[in-house]
């Protein structure tokens, strides 16, 4: 039928860069591969299930946008093969086109004509039709990213001076000036150097001449031989950088030495294609100890989560968080409706209960039918995973790394996300799901001098617990089963295994620290953090990383956490003793009035900078991350008092105190106000890169400060987070696991303790592993728990 809302409607198709949300709903992860499709809103590309559920609808009543265009996908019949499927070989994967296994059903109707449908020749309906059906959706830009890897000039390759040219021997004859290695050879662009390159993932040899010869001449630039291709392609490496970089000049430096690209063949593996196949055999055992495969399961908060790309991070919190009474109650169970907003792909609150919805529904939780069993296949049928694409563009945007497709530190993310849900406001009656993550910690601070002492008390949601590198000597060679030694094997170190009471020991401990004391003019003090509350579920973070040239890699430390449940009384505090003396209050000036950020205290500390320093900088830079309290570390390091304790001024209790001048001069840099600056940090506790993004969320702000002699109703008593009552036993509940030297690479997984009794056969509790969408019962996680980043443990 012809239809005289499309004239009205002024329809265009969308541009390169908005976001087309035509494969699953933006409130719940129903997708075109439903009976009743997926409705895109012709107005403003909004993507609504049209099942049950009928999100399109709603969304139609909130925007008044009367057209949308219906998407089913049905999955055409399966085509034997002859003979199994080409092997991956390239990242550029030529895989099996979207029309090649589905059918596409669209049609287009008007929901102000009652739900009919509309001739698609109407007006301009074709190429809007057409222009949705070819835009990339927001998913698929994701997962294009995912194996695209960010690489940039540095100083070092910008501003590369050569030494008198001269002609290298031919690609068949080349090797190592150190050794007889012919492969792993790296050029380097400033003197003509050929040295052998470290030993690599899949048995690649090395000896390490290469960064010799750069440890010898301070030469930082080198490019691997093998890599270079016809096109002007090859991996750059800046030693001073310690990263891969491009070099715009790369076709002249290699010229330079007698090097015509154009001649050149690839022979080698890329940097990045070792990174990314070294990425995808990051798998943990999905076998039992007798060899057969783990048995997949399914069912109410038994749904896995699709790897975006480098995305397993998030997928691990995301599982152990909702897997909490909190969060499921918060953001499933006590939830009733949907939030009426015009883009739910941009509203936090409608993503974190369509996640809830997904993971605890048990309506995604079956066997995907792409990955069933076939002659050339024995895996058995896993999941198809839930996406969780909205939520990671909404939690990462503006965010410098998790805005990215690079893998991240899953503590980090965690700690992201919780400020992100406790600024986000809670409807009457619904609570704050981190609330039950809070707990006071108080910080006593005695001087080595007069023995007097002070307190502090600060409110946390986490620790992060230093754990003790003891080693055990190994023998220098890695031998094989017949007693020979095995080439290209480093010896790996060993460690002594620590008990999670030790590690808690040491975090509860005195520690000695700098200080000024202004009563008797002492220099140093004994510091001790002890729990003053404890709150429902305690986050432990166990740090296991050392400085190896500069890089802080992680220490394969076994940690031992018992099944059961285990008291932490003895790290209570007692508070202040009858017999003890406070120091003068300006004498405590010298004592950190914040708790810094302890993972990136610790990123800090790794990288050589001096506590101190570490302190101030991160109060500085309102305590966010490393990086940028580094940034400003730099800009300092000529402060006559850069390495003088931390002072902050003494104010009254009534007085209300304001952001750092540095913090709000960041902010300003930016291109604000200074009242824009002032009152954003304000509402986010000094967090310079949450102010920024506080004043972009309210536009509609004045940004007047209010007046410090403003009469108001007196505040309502903050309710003290935690609790006293002893005993305080807690038990292991879920941890996240890390396999790779470094929390940037490798690969994150979640083992979790669920009650299994509404599984079909299954009865009572048992580990369940979370490997992105694949959801099997594993029986036993006690060799995970040695290895595990992130423990979370439940008050029982």
């Amino acid at each position: 039928m012809s239809c005289p809302h499309v004239a009205e409607a002024r329809l265009v198709a969308p541009r390169a860069n908005q976001s087309v949300h035509r494969e699953d709903c933006t409130q719940c992860f129903d997708s075109i591969d439903e009976p009743q499709g997926l409705n895109v809103c012709l107005g403003c590309f909004n993507g609504g299930c049209a099942g049950e559920r009928n999100h399109a609808e709603l969304h139609h009543k909130l925007a008044k946008h009367p057209l949308a265009l219906n998407i089913r996908r049905t999955k055409k019949p399966k085509v034997e093969r002859d003979e199994p499927p080409q092997k991956i070989s390239r990242l550029a994967i030529a895989a099996e086109t979207e029309s090649d296994r589905y059918d596409t059903h669209t049609a287009v109707i008007c929901y102000e004509c009652g739900g009919k449908e509309v001739e698609r020749t109407t007006g301009n309906l074709s190429a809007v039709i057409d222009g949705i059906m070819s835009a990339m959706t927001f998913a698929t830009q994701t997962e294009v990213k995912a194996w695209e890897q960010e690489i940039n000039p540095c100083e070092h390759t910008l501003c590369l001076e050569q030494t008198e040219s001269k002609q290298l021997e031919s690609q068949n004859l080349a090797h190592c000036a150190d050794c007889d290695l012919n492969e792993n050879l790296w050029l380097c662009l400033q003197c003509g150097n050929l040295g052998c390159g470290r030993a690599q993932f899949g048995g690649v040899g090395g000896n390490s001449h290469g960064l010799a010869h750069t440890d010898a001449t301070g030469h930082p630039v080198a490019v691997k031989l093998g890599s270079i291709t016809p096109e002007g392609n090859c991996d750059v490496y800046c030693y001073s950088c310690n990263d891969e970089k491009s070099d715009p000049e790369i076709k002249a430096h290699l010229a330079h030495w007698g090097i015509n690209i154009a001649e050149r063949q690839k022979t080698e593996k890329s940097l990045t294609e070792m990174q990314i196949e070294q990425n995808l055999r990051w798998e943990f055992s999905m076998t039992s100890e007798d060899g057969k495969e783990l048995k997949p399961i399914y069912g109410q908060g038994l749904t896995g989560l699709k790897n975006l790309g480098n995305s397993c991070y998030l997928a691990s919190i995301i599982q152990c968080l909702y897997s909490l009474p909190a969060f499921k109650e918060r953001y499933f169970e006590k939830v009733k409706g949907l939030p009426e907003v015009p883009n739910p792909a941009e509203d936090l609150e409608t993503q974190l209960r369509k996640i809830g919805d997904g993971l605890w529904s048990g309506r995604y939780s079956r066997p995907d039918s792409d990955v069933m069993a076939s002659e050339y296949s024995t895996e058995l049928p896993h999941q198809k995973g839930l996406a969780p694409s909205m939520l990671k563009a909404l939690i990462g945007k503006g965010h410098e790394e998790f805005s990215t497709m690079r893998q991240q530190d899953a503590f980090e993310l965690l700690l992201h996300l919780f400020n992100h849900i406790e600024k986000s406001g809670h409807p009457e009656g619904l609570k704050d799901p981190v609330s039950d993550f809070r707990f006071m910690l108080e910080q006593r601070l005695q001087c080595l001098g007069c023995k007097k002492v002070a307190y502090r008390t600060d409110i946390q949601d986490n620790i992060s617990v230093p754990v003790p590198a003891r080693r055990i000597k190994t023998p220098d060679v890695v031998m094989d089963e017949a007693g020979e030694a095995e080439a290209g094997k480093d010896k790996k170190d060993v460690f002594e295994p620590v008990t999670i009471k030790e590690c808690l020991q040491i975090f509860t401990s005195d520690e000695v620290v700098e200080f000024t004391c202004k009563g008797c003019g002492g220099k140093q003090a004994t510091k001790r953090s002890r729990f003053k509350s404890f709150p429902n579920v305690l986050v432990i973070n166990c740090r296991r990383f050392e400085l190896v040239n500069w890089v802080p890699t992680k220490l394969d430390i076994p940690i031992i956490v018992p099944d059961e449940a285990f008291p932490l009384d003895d790290y209570l505090s007692s508070g202040i003793q009858l017999s003890e003396e406070l120091l003068p209050e300006d004498s405590a000036e010298g004592q950190p009035a914040f708790v810094a950020n302890e993972l990136a205290m610790a990123q800090l500390e790794a990288m050589g900078f001096p506590k101190p320093r570490c302190e101030k900088a991160l109060y500085k830079t309102g305590n966010a991350d490393a990086e940028t309290a580094m940034t400003w570390l730099f800009g300092h390091m000529e402060d006559p008092d850069i390495d003088d304790p931390l002072v902050i001024p003494v104010s009254s209790g009534a007085q209300k105190v304001g952001p750092s001048q540095d913090s709000i001069d960041m902010v300003m840099g930016m291109g604000f106000t200074a009242a824009q600056a002032t009152k954003a940090l304000r509402e986010t506790h000094g967090n310079v890169e949450a102010a920024i993004e506080w004043i972009f969320s309210h536009p509609e702000d004045s940004f007047e400060d209010e007046p410090m002699t403003k009469t108001t109703a007196a505040p309502k008593a903050q309710e003290e987070p935690g609790n006293k009552e002893l005993p305080a036993n807690f038990k292991l509940s879920s941890i996240v696991c890390h396999k790779g030297g470094s929390i940037h690479a490798g690969h994150y997984v979640a083992f979790i303790k669920k009650d299994l009794s509404h599984v079909q056969s299954e009865e009572g509790e048992s580990w369940v592993l979370f490997n992105d969408e694949k959801v099997v019962k594993s029986g036993d996680a006690e060799e995970m728990k040695k290895f595990a980043y992130v423990y979370f443990f439940k008050r029982v």
